[in-house]
């Protein structure tokens, strides 16, 4: 049974886009069928999986102007839904009724043929979100390590609490991951005591793996590649392993 998750949180910068690379690759290692959906108008999954934006794309898919099956790029980090540049507008043009439904009916007819589909979404709480939350069965919040990253998670829950009510009720969040993390620092101690309080306030976890602070993950995007394709061996590559043990509900050893 295909598992859809939302990688989602409405502060830029807190590692979305590279936790949602990470994982697409990651499962996609293991043997598993992955789709990766970029609705993030900036487009770095698109860039980093060197998918083409010319033709069908996640924009056409979300206005029904194409099926989903037509914007399916086939690359060597896995298939995705390529980004276009115009989903920055998306909140103009897609108002209609049932505008939230666009991209869950438009996977109907292409998501049995995968075990998972990672959707990156953009940093607002916009129509392109609320699209991804109603599809999704499940939400993984990526956060920064810092009080601000934490704070916009209050936001985010008041987003997804309506999405519940009107359009997924069985929307589930998987947990809070930070990013950018130096375990050496107190700071990061008390941030992580945060988070695992807030994690409790909106009824779910912070996983046990965090993901370092590395230089590594900038410079795999750079060449577009994967973390485990750039730099297999280092300690960030390791981190994002034990995140996605975590994320199929394996043992997790906590970082090293």
């Amino acid at each position: 049974m295909t598992k859809i998750i939302a990688i989602t949180n409405q502060k830029g910068g807190v590692g979305k886009s590279t936790t949602a690379e990470a994982l697409t690759a990651d499962l996609k290692s293991r043997g598993y069928k992955v789709l990766a959906i970029d609705l993030d108008p900036q487009g770095n999954m698109t860039h980093t999986s060197r998918a083409s934006t010319s033709g069908a794309t996640a924009l056409g898919v979300l206005t029904g102007e194409v099926e989903a099956k037509d914007a399916i790029r086939h690359t060597e980090m896995g298939d995705i839904i390529p980004a276009h540049s115009g989903l920055a507008g998306a909140d103009a043009f897609i108002a209609d009724t049932g505008k939230e439904y666009r991209l869950k009916e438009a996977l109907e007819p292409v998501k049995d043929n995968y075990d998972y589909i990672i959707i990156d979404t953009p940093p607002a709480l916009g129509i392109l979100t609320v699209n991804a939350l109603t599809a999704a069965d499940s939400v993984i919040i990526p956060a920064q390590c810092d009080i601000y990253s934490l704070n916009g998670i209050d936001q985010l829950y008041k987003t997804i609490n309506p999405v519940r009510k009107y359009c997924n009720p069985d929307l589930k969040i998987d947990g809070i991951l930070l990013t950018r993390n130096n375990e050496r620092t107190m700071l990061s101690k008390e941030v992580t005591e945060l988070a695992g309080q807030l994690a409790e306030r909106i009824g779910t976890k912070l996983f046990k793996s965090s993901v370092r602070e590395a230089v590594a993950i900038k410079e795999a995007q750079i060449y577009q590649k994967s973390i485990f394709e750039y730099a297999s061996k280092s300690k960030v590559a390791a981190d994002y392993r034990a995140f996605t043990d975590e994320v199929l509900g394996k043992e997790s050893s906590v970082n090293g």
